[in-house]
């Protein structure tokens, strides 16, 4: 997907204070170390990513804050017009200090046209996720 975020359209589950200028989830892709997408509180935050063609995941980045990551991660996925199917879980790294955590996982190569990302457990008390930076890497089919 392009660093705007444009060309692959993306979902997420909430927004701090609905505050999208600030918050929004298109800072996941600006390559910017300033800026981030920031969840309201509450449990299972998401991200799904509709991918414009077909493609073959092989890698997942995420850069979170420390103290706003995810003890589980779930990916489910699927090909067009189908439901999502669970394709793994990630178990992040989080150090509690204020700095940016940064976690690269190994998936199984799978072929798909969407992806969801789900927070189960947030490190934060009150289930709020921070992401500075998603990639997903991979090959487009």
């Amino acid at each position: 997907c392009p660093r705007d975020g444009g060309a692959c359209p993306c979902r997420v589950s909430s927004v701090l204070n609905r505050d999208v200028k600030q918050f929004g989830k298109k800072h996941m892709f600006d390559a910017s170390e300033e800026t981030c997408w920031n969840s309201d509180q509450g449990t299972c935050q998401w991200v799904t990513l509709d991918f414009p063609r077909t493609v073959k995941v092989s890698q997942l980045h995420i850069q979170f804050q420390g103290g706003f990551s995810s003890r589980l991660c779930t990916l489910e996925g699927c090909r067009a017009g189908e439901e999502l199917v669970k394709i793994s879980d990630l178990y992040p790294e989080d150090t509690h200090a204020m700095q940016i955590s940064f976690a690269t996982f190994q998936v199984e190569e799978t072929v798909l046209d969407k992806l969801k990302i789900t927070f189960e457990n947030s490190t934060d008390f009150f289930g709020r996720i921070v992401v500075y930076h998603l990639g997903v890497l991979g090959e487009r089919l």
